[in-house]
């Protein structure tokens, strides 16, 4: 299949699998779930193109997301700016911040620019935690909420908020992962590809390293900020966890889990790790273990990440 056949096939793919999701939903816990699905989705495919298209990795993304969420979470709260605003208020502020922090880190290589970025993401969920008279310190802070059923109700549509949340992160997934396929196949795209084949291969190609690197570390941190900021506005309550470390490792291990290289492999990748936590608590005690070598067994029989691998497969496999 050309490339310009599977960005259509990814996006028809993504498109038939929302609307045929609710098909087999019981109730609003499985539209929140999906929801959470499409927000870390989000976030995931701004990594693809860190990680997938580039080759740079950052173990500090949830620090973005954190500044998105906040943004939403202080800008409504402490000044009355419209939340709507607030996410592009977030994600202008974390394009910004990852533009001025990005020149001097991704000078660095390998696991020197991993530590340099979990540096950065351990600080911004320092200044949130310790910024209480803004952020709610610790205890975290209440988010006013939007209201996507009035726009349903527009249009004569009658739905719950849970349903109306599904259709709204469903939508900016797609058009995010749009933007990540168009991404690829642009000249820019294929500056950040040669980038992650060989870094001398593609300065001597007349490629600008430092820009092209600095470009994906900034398109990264504005779909982590965007996703922050629907998380927010979704939860309606936002903590310094948002921030953390461990928040930056599972977003990282959803991206490589599903397939860094591919789009939709890291949004698969994101439905697993959201998904699987809330299945496997049947196993109670040994959830972790279940989830932990489910993990191990997926990186070691296919490890280029789940999609990858078994795109491959089907194309190898006899007519």
């Amino acid at each position: 299949m050309t490339r310009p056949g599977m960005k259509t096939a990814t996006l028809i793919v993504l498109i038939v699998l929302i609307a045929a999701a609710p098909l087999v939903f019981s109730g609003t816990y499985h539209y929140r779930v999906a929801t959470l699905v499409f927000i870390n989705a989000i976030a995931v495919t701004g990594l693809v193109v860190l990680i997938g298209y580039a080759g740079q990795v950052s173990l500090g993304h949830a620090g973005f997301f954190g500044i998105g969420a906040y943004a939403c979470a202080i800008g409504a709260t402490h000044f009355g700016v419209p939340p709507l605003a607030c996410i592009a208020i977030g994600a202008v502020l974390s394009g910004a911040i990852a533009y001025a922090v990005g020149r001097p880190i991704l000078r660095l290589k390998g696991y020197y620019l991993a530590v340099a970025t979990l540096g950065f993401g351990i600080l911004v969920a320092m200044a949130l935690t310790n910024e209480a008279q803004w952020t709610g310190g610790p205890d975290g802070m209440i988010v006013p909420s939007i209201n996507p059923r009035g726009w349903f109700a527009l249009a004569g549509l009658k739905v719950k908020t849970a349903v109306a949340w599904y259709w709204l992160a469903g939508t900016v997934m797609i058009v995010g992962a749009w933007i990540a396929l168009n991404l690829k196949d642009s000249t820019s795209g294929r500056a950040l590809r040669a980038l992650h084949d060989s870094e001398i291969a593609a300065r001597v190609a007349g490629v600008d390293v430092t820009g092209a690197k600095l470009q994906a570390f900034v398109i990264s941190a504005v779909y982590a900020s965007v996703a922050g900021s629907l998380f927010a506005l979704f939860n309606q309550f936002i903590t310094p966890d948002a921030a953390d470390f461990l928040h930056s490792i599972e977003l990282v291990t959803m991206t490589v889990l599903g397939g860094a290289g591919m789009v939709l492999g890291g949004i698969v990748g994101a439905a697993l790790l959201t998904i699987l936590p809330q299945a496997l608590t049947v196993f109670q005690d040994y959830e972790s273990v279940a989830l932990g070598v489910i993990m191990i067994a997926v990186m070691i029989f296919l490890g280029r990440g789940l999609v990858p691998s078994l795109a491959n497969a089907l194309r190898r496999r006899p007519a």
